[in-house]
């Protein structure tokens, strides 16, 4: 049942699409926020509504963290909510070091640009001129393609043996080797596809470029300068004050996240941090100095769907937005700064069923006064079961992408792909939810009553599917 609820997780995630910042990263473009006139909610009534938003996610689906609000230069929630490890009763914290996953990317774009302004490399360069035994398929292919996830190498942690291949150590070559025989998906620069091959090449020309290890780089050109402390390589047996252990749902469980060993993610999710040290990261950002503007400038202007050097930048509650979230075994987390109000919300969740960007999202929305819902859990309904007929179908989310409803005696389930599948329950007669992510699913009926569709709630988002048979 662990595994199941892993694989449809992971397939809701795919056919759901990504909202701007999400567990791959992905921003979408859109037009400049516009100017909003309003009053700034109260820091104390901000705090209360965190605190009240956060242990009903703690109280009905289990989820612990640490969060982070600030405004300007204030602090205005520095807390952690549930265990930092269950099995000891250790509570999260503000000190908690979480795994960060994905929002290792923007540190090691940022060593990039370090680097271009030492001179020893440009993100115009060509990857193979940083890269033994290049492959000829990648003559093209560009730093700035890498940064920008538009180069069309494929994704090793989209290849069917990433769930065996992730237990076992390996050297970044080793990784390599893995996807570099493979073609490219598309020409260098045509298209955004979010791909962890790209910042685990990076972290390979950061080691060449710079002639130290990636993590002793990282260390010695970023987290020192920053005073970062709680930031670095996570290795699971090097001892680390006030590291959370990682979690897993199982349907209504909470159960130790699977292994994965930290020697491949490497410098596309190998990072561990604490809250205080990723809004001290945000803060060297906002203006010349660790960075130059040059450089700032080349980090947060996007290429393709909104994805700049290691951020997702577009608009969130109709203000400019600059995030990524982070997911790997064990851990959801999600990063959110809003430029123009100097705002920044940081969430660190140690269960990978949390969705982190959409907790940052409501908890922004709690900062500026826009509307947000408390999490409560679907209450199920009984209902004919003879509807359930109506449900059983195959619906196109996307090109390629279909989730298939049957029937399993008194049971409706939903799947995709190869998975197993989970159960959905229903809600209402049209509304289901399902228990192993947080989705739901509404059936669509369209003339004479008949079932035309369905639409997919998830992640904050709406994507209507159509029934195809």
């Amino acid at each position: 049942m662990k595994q199941r609820a892993a694989i449809f997780r992971c397939a809701f995630l795919l056919l759901a699409g990504l909202l701007p910042g999400t567990l791959s990263g992905r921003a979408q473009a859109q037009a400049p926020a516009p100017a909003l006139a309003h009053v700034p909610v109260p820091d104390r009534q901000v705090a209360s509504r965190v605190d009240e938003y956060m242990e009903a996610l703690l109280r009905v689906r289990g989820y612990g963290a640490s969060v982070l609000i600030a405004r300007g230069d204030r602090v205005i929630v520095s807390r952690g909510y549930g265990l930092a490890n269950a099995e000891l009763g250790v509570a999260n914290t503000p000190e908690t070091v979480f795994r960060i996953g994905s929002i290792t990317k923007p540190f090691t774009a940022a060593a990039i640009l370090l680097l271009q302004e030492r001179g020893r490399l440009s993100t115009q360069d060509l990857l193979c001129a940083h890269l033994a035994d290049c492959p000829e398929a990648w003559r093209a292919v560009t730093l700035h393609h890498l940064l920008t996830h538009s180069s069309g190498i494929a994704n090793v942690t989209a290849l069917p043996d990433w769930n065996a291949l992730k237990t076992l150590p390996a050297a970044p070559a080793a990784v390599v080797a893995r996807f570099s025989p493979l073609p490219l998906r598309f020409a260098p620069g045509e298209r955004f596809e979010y791909s962890n091959s790209n910042y685990i090449l990076l972290g390979l020309v950061i080691e060449r470029a710079s002639g130290q290890a990636y993590e002793a780089f990282m260390r010695e050109a970023v987290f020192a300068p920053l005073g970062l402390e709680s930031t670095d390589y996570d290795h699971p047996a090097r001892l680390v004050r006030n590291r959370a252990a990682g979690y897993s749902r199982d349907g209504a469980s909470i159960v130790n996240a699977p292994y994965a060993d930290m020697s491949l993610p490497f410098a596309a999710g190998a990072l561990h941090s604490t809250t205080g040290d990723l809004l001290r990261w945000a803060r060297a950002l906002e203006a010349p100095g660790f960075l130059s503007q040059r450089s700032l400038e080349a980090m947060f202007t996007p290429f393709r769907q909104g994805y700049a050097y290691g951020w997702g930048v577009g608009t969130l509650l109709d203000r400019r937005h600059v995030g990524h979230t982070g997911g790997i075994e064990g851990f959801s987390t999600h990063i959110s700064r809003f430029p123009d109000e100097r705002a920044t919300v940081i969430v660190l969740s140690n269960n990978d069923a949390a969705v982190a960007n959409v907790i940052a999202r409501d908890l922004a929305a709690i900062l500026f006064g826009e509307p947000y819902e408390i999490p409560s859990v679907p209450r199920q309904v009984a209902i004919d079961p003879r509807l359930y007929d109506e449900y059983v179908g195959r619906y196109e989310i996307a090109p390629g992408a279909v989730l298939t409803v049957t029937r399993d005696g008194p049971r409706l389930m939903a799947t995709s792909g190869a998975d197993p599948g989970a159960e959905i329950f229903p809600a209402s007669e049209t509304e289901f939810f399902l228990r192993v992510i947080d989705a739901r699913i509404s059936f669509v009926r369209g003339e004479g009553g008949r079932v035309t569709g369905l639409v997919l709630h998830q992640n904050g988002q709406d994507v209507p599917a159509r029934k195809v048979e």
